[in-house]
């Protein structure tokens, strides 16, 4: 389910919090590193359970509609495509999934509000019109709807954005790639295969790979202990710099590269340098690749030098 990046991602986030706001030893960095690694999975099942409560909004919509004395043509013959589809009753039937949607207690019932915003913004949307106008009813043309529900409904909301963290400290950015995982399942759904937990690395599903805990726990480890080196060396190729004026993320963001460049000799440098490149263009500052890129082609060379 976690690729490099997302992996990468988290060792930097985690080095940044504990060297910048709280100083933890490695072993309790190591544990909330791993939670947070595992807190990605649970928001893919916390969004994945939303087909069920955005079917139920649609459904409570409809039985208001019915109560109504003068009503309107349409809704006296409402569409109830979506209303009936078959993927939200196969997830409510499925026990591997509702067991554990109930061990870690997750209910969209106190944000009801959100999902029927998410309703109404999706009745106005074209590719919802020409769902309801489809006469195919099948799981896999419900899978492809909310395919698209996924993709432009949910991203990108502050209402959903803010709810998400309330609910965990963990969830924060996580929720674009925890998306593209449900979306990805529902692909699968799509093709006729059961639900399953996805496994948390996709080395665990690929033995050929190398272990990506491992993987992550040593660039964590590594990158913590030669931080203050690493920081040295930084701030010593910008000399007319007051390290105090460096950015705190791009410092974290930088000395994980280094961490990964020196110790895992079997990723090429550039794949390293472009990996965290990207990465500071969404963590840093609009400067910030430019200058991650450059300090990490400087010294780049030096480690290749064995002078760092």
């Amino acid at each position: 389910m976690l690729n490099r990046r997302i992996l990468r991602i988290k060792a930097f986030k985690e080095l940044f919090a504990i060297e910048m706001l709280s100083g933890k030893s490695l072993a309790d960095a190591i544990k909330e590193l791993d939670l947070s690694l595992e807190s990605t999975r649970d928001l893919y099942l916390f969004m994945l359970s939303s087909v069920s409560a955005l079917t139920a909004v649609a459904n409570d919509r409809f039985a208001q509609l019915q109560k109504k004395i003068n009503k309107t043509d349409e809704e006296k013959n409402p569409n109830l495509k979506f209303a009936h589809n078959a993927l939200s009753p196969l997830l409510d039937s499925d026990p591997d999934f509702q067991k554990i949607i109930k061990k870690k207690g997750y209910d969209w019932g106190a944000y009801d509000l959100i999902l029927k915003k998410v309703y109404a913004s999706m009745q106005t949307k074209d590719y919802f019109a020409a769902y309801l106008a489809d006469p195919e009813c099948s799981l896999k043309a419900d899978c492809k709807l909310f395919i698209k529900v996924f993709e432009e409904e949910f991203v990108d909301r502050e209402d959903l954005e803010l709810a998400l963290e309330d609910l965990s400290i963990y969830w924060n950015d996580d929720l674009a790639y925890s998306l593209t995982c449900c979306c990805r399942t529902l692909e699968s759904i799509a093709d006729g295969k059961p639900w399953s937990l996805p496994e948390l690395f996709l080395s665990d599903t690929n033995k050929a790979m190398e272990d990506d805990r491992e993987f992550v726990h040593k660039l964590f480890s590594f990158a913590y202990a030669d931080f203050d080196k690493f920081s040295a060396a930084i701030s010593d190729s910008v000399p007319n710099w007051d390290k105090d004026r460096l950015v705190g993320t791009d410092i974290a963001i930088i000395v994980t590269a280094l961490a990964e460049i020196v110790h895992f000799r079997n990723i090429p440098v550039n794949v390293s340098i472009n990996e965290y490149v990207e990465i500071s263009k969404y963590y840093g500052t609009p400067k910030s690749s430019l200058f991650v890129n450059g300090i990490l082609d400087t010294l780049s060379k030096k480690v290749e030098f064995k002078k760092l």
